[in-house]
């Protein structure tokens, strides 16, 4: 959980920089509630389980997990925006949640839990409401002026939660890395890649991050799937691009 809120606290002061460099700090008030469910959900409660995810389950489960987030994104859009279940994305669902069965059926050297898969779905869930939220706000303001306002927020709402611990001059240098590179940059470079990308390009290009997140959980930790868990994966990342590839043709 500490993890969590320095992650939120550092990335805020990246992107208050930046939101100030390019004078993009203006909120409207009428928009500041949504903005702060937006703060609980998108980073409170998905910074938090995620972290969990990755302690109880190691980074590949987590991240493939993760990666259920547009089967919820289907199912919330469904009653949100009211978008249609079509065929191809009932096939998709019925993919990912066998795709999830699969890995919670552990094999290889991750030791799969049921908490591990509840942490690792909580974070899917709370990764997609980036989708459904920034739909409402993506029209309206720049990711600076936007992340300036949710991070503090999430970060505070953190605050009951965490337990400070004296930290090594490594400790803080991995804060820093995760909250400039995996925070700040990551936000900041897909949103400027959407500006290049179609979105869809650029939704598929992002399905890389379990792929890349699982070789280096092999190589760094020694973490791997069984064959089940492999087949598993597949099968909710080609759910995602079955997806994106849908609501491109429509």
């Amino acid at each position: 959980m500490e993890v969590a809120f320095w992650r939120a606290f550092l990335a805020w002061l990246f992107f208050g920089i930046h939101a100030l460099l390019t004078q993009s700090v203006r909120i409207k008030v009428s928009d500041l509630p949504m903005v702060a469910l937006f703060a609980l959900t998108g980073i409170t409660l998905f910074f938090s389980v995620y972290q969990l995810a990755i302690r109880a389950g190691g980074a590949a489960m987590a991240s493939v997990l993760l990666y259920t987030a547009p089967a919820w994104v289907a199912v919330i859009a469904r009653f949100t925006f009211r978008e249609s279940l079509t065929p191809i994305k009932v096939t998709a669902l019925g993919m990912t949640l066998a795709g999830v069965f699969c890995v919670a059926g552990g094999g290889g050297s991750i030791a799969v839990s049921g908490i591990a898969v509840f942490y690792g779905l909580a974070s899917g869930f709370s990764y997609s409401l980036y989708y459904i939220f920034g739909k409402h706000f993506s029209s309206r303001y720049s990711s600076p002026t936007l992340f300036l306002y949710l991070l503090p927020i999430g970060a505070a709402s953190l605050l009951p939660w965490v337990d400070f611990s004296p930290k090594s001059a490594t400790a803080w240098a991995t804060l820093i890395v995760i909250a400039l590179f995996s925070t700040y940059g990551a936000y900041f470079c897909y949103y400027q890649g959407l500006k290049h990308l179609e979105a869809s390009k650029a939704a598929i290009t992002a399905t890389l991050e379990p792929v890349v997140a699982s070789m280096v959980a092999f190589f760094w930790w020694h973490e791997s799937f069984g064959l089940l868990g492999y087949v598993g994966s597949a099968a909710i990342l080609t759910a995602v691009i079955i997806m994106v590839w849908e609501s491109r043709a429509s």
